[in-house]
């Protein structure tokens, strides 16, 4: 079953064209890595699905609905959810605190002035099962800005499951993370219910062929080619792509 479709997606940035005719889709359960250099487009695509900005020319459907236009909120009841490279949390509010807020907002009832206790007894509970989930339950009376840069990435991610989503968008998950924290969470990725959808981008291959299906290359706003981790790893273009990034890199560096 589809989960997600990309059709034909341009978007321009006054004379700069940030994507071109980008189409895709993603089936229920699957998880699709986005990679490509610096400026590649990722983001800018990430943001037409969640909604942050509109396309130029094309279309987004969620299971069969178009939601071109349809804003992030509306995205977010449907079932859409993103994770943030940079940590979008309340520094002053403890881990609980930050986690019951988005459970919270996820639910019908959140407008309700009052309500049964047994509706405050589920929030907590899904609050709870999610930061034991994430290895976060110690540090649920702790200032979010208090706790390790790992634990905070960990909290991120948990925020963007409270809603119980269809599809997760993740950006770049184990950015700035120790090779063993970015082991855990490759390993919580992987245990994700099988009907959550996963889109990632990152720059992390460990990440990357550590959890997605399938991959898709993007090059200067275009879809250069996808396929299996063993068919990108083993792709001369793709080689080409990032080693050409490196040595502008290593150019840059020494300029």
């Amino acid at each position: 079953m589809e989960a997600l479709k990309v059709d034909r997606i341009a978007k321009d940035f006054g004379g700069v064209r940030a994507l071109r005719n980008i189409s895709f889709q993603v089936e229920l359960g699957e998880r699709l890595a986005i990679i490509g250099p610096n400026g590649a487009g990722k983001t800018t695509l990430f943001n037409i699905i969640n909604g942050q900005i509109s396309p130029t020319a094309g279309s987004v459907y969620f299971v069969g609905k178009d939601i071109t236009h349809m804003p992030v909120h509306r995205r977010a009841d449907l079932g859409i959810a993103r994770s943030f490279q940079r940590s979008s949390l309340f520094p002053n509010l403890t881990v609980m605190s930050n986690i019951l807020l988005a459970v919270q907002g996820t639910r019908k009832h959140r407008f309700q002035m009052f309500r049964s206790a047994n509706a405050y007894q589920e929030t907590f509970t899904r609050a709870e099962e999610l930061l034991r989930v994430w290895d976060l339950w110690k540090e649920r009376d702790s200032l979010a800005d208090s706790i390790s840069y790992g634990d905070q990435r960990k909290l991120e991610i948990s925020l963007s499951l409270a809603s119980q989503p269809k599809v997760l968008l993740m950006d770049e998950p184990s950015c700035g993370l120790t090779s063993s924290e970015t082991a855990a969470v490759i390993e919580k990725i992987r245990g994700l219910a099988k009907d959550i959808t996963v889109i990632l981008v990152a720059h992390d291959m460990d990440l990357v062929f550590g959890v997605a299906d399938r991959i898709m290359v993007l090059h200067y706003g275009e879809v250069v080619t996808e396929g299996s981790p063993e068919e990108i790893q083993n792709d001369a273009h793709v080689k080409k792509i990032y080693m050409g990034a490196e040595k502008s890199l290593q150019h840059a560096e020494t300029a």
